[in-house]
């Protein structure tokens, strides 16, 4: 008798696992949309609701702090009860609150809007990125869930288009109406098409015929296959997040925080403030916009390269040299504003960098932690980052205020990159059970593909 680890593992990838991490794909294009074009939309909203541009200081803040809560609520909620029900909840509020985004009429309830279209945005992420590892093979996972998240890099490219599109035409309400609508029907779909996680089931002791029902859709010849539970993945009685920490998982928790910290408080770092600090560089506002499409496109090809990367290379190593590329390209980008080519080069690979440590990260939470308490593991890796995702941008107003000049900000982001790359080291030195940043040995056993 095998376990449910056990077949995956040995299965190739079939169709029905494919859709399964498709869809979870287009959950996080459309947390991506969301994301991305609330930041353009602006000074549109500004301007038509008589609101001053530095009072959505708080608005920006309160989803970041919606999303910090909604990731570190989300994986517990999913370890309990379930990855798809999170999932399907999740992409109902953030949509429903968006199209409500588009009624506010105050600075107020922008505020609270925001901040529960973050908590559904938040409860999104740690699910589709445990949904996903579940339904992977050991061999593929990395490659499968850093590719997915090449789908939020999408998500903010069509966001632009599509606001440059229907802005002139309908208005900056029409963006907000489409990134409500879009998360709505796709929860319609999920409700219908998105499995349970087959592994979640059977740690929870679901009805066999359930996990059967479930493993004849992988392959019509394991219908009626019994299955075991995995010895180590026996489930776990008790607050999923105090077992973060036990049978030697707090050192590897810790080291796997600094730099999801680190490296989010970089990139909301650089997408707040690189538009502003290059239009106080002398250059158009239009190279702002250039900037934040270049960095959305290095994003698109970090996530898509990533997974491949760190299964051929070893995750330590790829991060590590992610993480030196980015101190090197945060101090060249202080000297390269006014040559726009050149800084849009710089920018496009600060994207491949940042975002793409970021997927990677993601996919070694996912696969540090069990199953029973792996959304809560990724959901609070993803906590600690957004309390980073507020960190930057607030540092860097607060240079601003102290008449730093653009080049000695872009300068000072060479700090987060290099603690991040310390804890990446550091990680090296302790025991293998305790690194997020070691694959486990069947992992490490497996072939690449099939």
């Amino acid at each position: 008798m095998r376990t449910v680890n056990e077949i995956i593992d040995e299965q190739p990838l079939s169709r029905f696992q494919k859709t399964t991490i498709w869809l979870c794909a287009l959950v996080l294009f459309l947390d991506g949309f969301d994301t991305q074009s609330i930041g353009f939309l602006v000074p549109s909203i500004s301007e038509g609701l008589d609101i001053p541009l530095s009072a959505f200081g708080s608005v920006f803040a309160a989803g970041l702090f919606g999303l910090m809560i909604g990731t570190m609520l989300g994986g517990p909620i999913a370890d309990r009860w379930g990855r798809k029900w999170a999932i399907v909840g999740s992409s109902f509020l953030f949509g429903i609150f968006s199209i409500m985004t588009a009624n506010a009429s105050t600075r107020e309830e922008l505020v609270i809007l925001r901040f529960v279209t973050g908590l559904g945005l938040g409860g999104v992420m740690p699910n589709v990125v445990a949904l996903a590892t579940e339904y992977a093979p050991a061999r593929l996972q990395s490659t499968l869930v850093t590719m997915m998240f090449g789908g939020m890099g999408a998500g903010a490219v069509v966001a632009g288009i599509a606001g440059s599109l229907m802005m002139p035409v309908w208005g900056w309400q029409s963006v907000l109406y489409l990134g409500g609508a879009l998360p709505i029907a796709l929860a319609v779909l999920l409700m219908w098409k998105l499995p349970e996680s087959v592994r979640f089931l059977t740690v929870k002791g679901a009805d066999p015929a359930r996990v059967s029902a479930i493993l004849g859709q992988i392959s019509p010849e394991l219908a009626h296959e019994q299955v075991r539970p995995a010895p180590q993945e026996t489930r776990l009685e008790g607050l999923p997040v105090k077992h973060l920490f036990t049978e030697g998982r707090a050192m590897g928790t810790v080291l796997l925080w600094v730099p999801y910290f680190m490296n989010l408080l970089l990139l909301y770092f650089i997408l707040s403030w690189q538009p502003a600090l290059l239009r106080q560089a002398g250059m158009p506002v239009s190279a702002g916009i250039a900037a934040v499409t270049a960095f959305s496109l290095g994003n698109i090809c970090g996530a898509f390269a990533q997974g491949r990367l760190m299964t051929v290379l070893g995750a330590s190593r790829v991060l590590l040299t992610e993480f030196a590329a980015a101190i090197v390209l945060m101090g060249m980008l202080g000297f390269v504003l006014h040559l726009y080519w050149l800084m849009l080069a710089v920018t496009f690979l600060l994207g491949v960098c940042i975002p793409g440590a970021q997927a990677g990260l993601n996919a070694l939470a996912a696969r540090f932690y069990p199953t029973p308490i792996r959304s809560t593991g990724v959901g609070w890796a993803l906590g600690i980052g957004r309390i980073g995702s507020i960190v930057g941008p607030y540092i860097g107003g607060m240079m601003l205020g102290w008449s730093w000049t653009p080049e000695d900000i872009f300068m000072a982001g060479i700090v987060p990159a290099l603690i991040a790359a310390g804890a990446v080291l550091i990680s090296g030195l302790v025991p293998a059970r305790a690194s997020a940043f070691r694959p486990p040995a069947s992992a490490a056993a497996a072939p690449i593909a099939h």
